[in-house]
């Protein structure tokens, strides 16, 4: 920790071990990923010459998913860094602050699992989209699940804000190295999950695909109202 290599690997450690805990942002990278694989389906079962193309560039897209979910996120994670450095952490671990976060988000994770469920009977690899996400870039969905998780904030003001005091003591460079250990776990975890689905999507038939849509609007169902009670404790307590 008292060089700029430690201070990367080790932050790189830490922030895979968050992100592989299931939550908003890995459900909506299936989620998504799945979504964009039906396009390869379709070209499947149309002319013979063109199945292949499209099942290739389904996987593209596929792929895709993962990394540009972490580039939203990435870009939130650069502003609230900069906050953190100007004082923004001291605010962030209040009470009623963290009450405010929790029901935001738990409301808007509620809204887009609610969205999700509506849509998985009439779910199709033909072409019917996830309702409520079906038409987010996954730039933008990665900003929002981010930003739905309350989880995500309180974890910057906690480990990331004793990180961040800990690199500031190299400067700059210090902090560089942190923030891209960091987005550097995100960045292979989430890419290894759509990359892994984008290869295996021949085994995606409707009934898994809406199973996997069912499963994902579960989780963040059960995140909001988690996250919900916990943002109604915040602000009673």
């Amino acid at each position: 920790m008292d060089s700029m290599a430690g201070i990367a690997i080790t932050s790189f450690l830490v922030g895979l071990s968050g992100a592989m805990m299931p939550g908003p942002v890995l459900t909506i990278t299936i989620g998504e990923t799945a979504r964009r694989l039906k396009g390869g389906e379709e070209g499947g079962r149309s002319a013979a010459g063109g199945s292949m193309r499209a099942g290739r560039r389904a996987q593209i897209r596929g792929a895709l998913v993962g990394p540009l979910i972490v580039c939203g996120h990435a870009v939130l994670e650069v502003l609230l860094v900069a906050g953190m450095v100007l004082g923004l952490g001291k605010l962030l671990v209040l009470g009623p602050v963290k009450g405010v976060i929790g029901l935001v988000g738990g409301a808007v994770l509620v809204w887009m699992g609610t969205g999700m469920l509506r849509s998985v009977k009439a779910l199709t690899l033909l072409g019917t989209d996830v309702g409520g996400t079906g038409r987010q870039h996954p730039v933008l969905a990665g900003i929002l699940t981010s930003l739905s998780n309350p989880y995500w904030i309180i974890w910057w003001a906690t480990i990331g804000l004793g990180y961040i005091a800990v690199s500031m003591q190299l400067g700059l460079l210090g902090l560089l190295s942190f923030y891209v250990g960091h987005i550097l776990s995100d960045l292979a975890w989430y890419s290894s999950i759509s990359l892994t689905l984008a290869m295996g999507h021949r085994l995606l038939t409707d009934r898994v695909y809406r199973a996997l849509v069912a499963v994902c609007a579960c989780f963040l169902l059960g995140f909001g109202c988690y996250f919900g009670y916990d943002g109604v404790r915040n602000l009673v307590a």
